[in-house]
């Protein structure tokens, strides 16, 4: 079989991304607390450091929510019934997202944070 093209493929992975954005709404909050984070970074100026950390993050949660929704979508086709082992897979997959997220935040306020106390303190109130 041939392997397809390298843009065929690239268009297939956007596909996949576009399915996951459409499909599942905690990925839709990913992607809203990304551009959130990024425009937050954007306005306190952060240095290339700490953009280059947060873009790992944002680029590690929303990698994490594609596979677990390639794990739900598999588990489902293999599993229509519930059954148990198809539950843990789901849970356990859906954690590690949690885990993810869970450590974005605190990422998120330990590169944001700072800067953000310093701007809003110097403000005239």
């Amino acid at each position: 079989m041939r392997q397809p093209s390298f843009w065929r493929s690239v268009a297939h992975a956007w596909a996949g991304l576009i399915h996951t954005v459409r499909t599942q709404r905690n990925a839709r909050w990913h992607v809203i607390a990304a551009l959130g984070a990024i425009g937050l970074a954007t306005w306190l100026q952060v240095d290339s450091i700490r953009w280059a950390v947060l873009i790992l993050t944002i680029g590690a949660v929303c990698a994490g929510e594609t596979i677990n929704t390639t794990v739900e979508a598999l588990v489902d086709l293999m599993s229509p019934d519930w059954h148990e082992r198809a539950k843990v897979a789901k849970d356990v997959s859906a954690g590690a997202v949690l885990l993810l997220g869970i450590t974005a935040v605190v990422v998120g306020l330990l590169i944001l944070g700072p800067p953000l106390w310093t701007r809003l303190a110097g403000w005239p109130g």
